[in-house]
């Protein structure tokens, strides 16, 4: 299988601001309004908030490519970088969107597995992640791989409140 991934940097941040608005409007626009995600594309991946994103050492974003061609992402996070405050041996993964035509290649899973190895590397004790509550293929893809809900927080689409499900997962060594 030809797949890659590689960190990203502030020379990435156009290329990054490219696939994460694609990936995450392939993602979510048949259940969101025009206006609601056009709001939310501007807010969370203007190059100003890419840039932000990608200077912040607590946060690593990486690039995944299939036959060398950009398939997808991840982003992680840890101590004051994660979207919720968690304990200091938690690392978040905050994003990981593989665009429409490259799914179904185990890229996903790839992506996960790079962010365990991290979160081992880092001797961290669990990896969490929020998922939207109608993400019905995304919790069955996390629970298949041992997450377990432990809560939920609001995450705002333009205008509209909606609820992320918390779901952690324990790392064993």
């Amino acid at each position: 299988m030809n797949i890659n991934m590689t960190r990203c940097t502030l020379e990435d941040a156009e290329t990054l601001q490219e696939i994460g608005s694609k990936t995450f409007k392939e993602t979510f626009e048949d259940q969101n309004s025009n206006k609601n995600m056009k709001a939310y594309l501007e807010e969370a991946f203007n190059i100003k908030q890419v840039e932000k994103e990608l200077s912040n050492p607590s946060s690593q974003f990486f690039f995944v490519t299939f036959h060398d061609e950009i398939a997808g992402y991840l982003k992680v996070n840890t101590g004051d970088a994660q979207s919720e405050e968690m304990d200091d041996d938690s690392l978040e993964i905050e994003r990981i969107y593989i665009l429409n035509k490259f799914q179904k290649h185990g890229l996903g899973k790839y992506l996960f597995n790079k962010a365990v190895e991290m979160a081992m590397e880092q001797n961290n004790n669990k990896i969490w992640l929020g998922v939207w509550e109608k993400n019905e293929n995304a919790i069955s893809f996390y629970k298949r791989l041992g997450f377990v809900q432990t809560g939920a927080h609001s995450f705002f689409m333009g205008d509209e409140e909606q609820t992320d499900l918390i779901m952690v997962k324990r790392l064993q060594y």
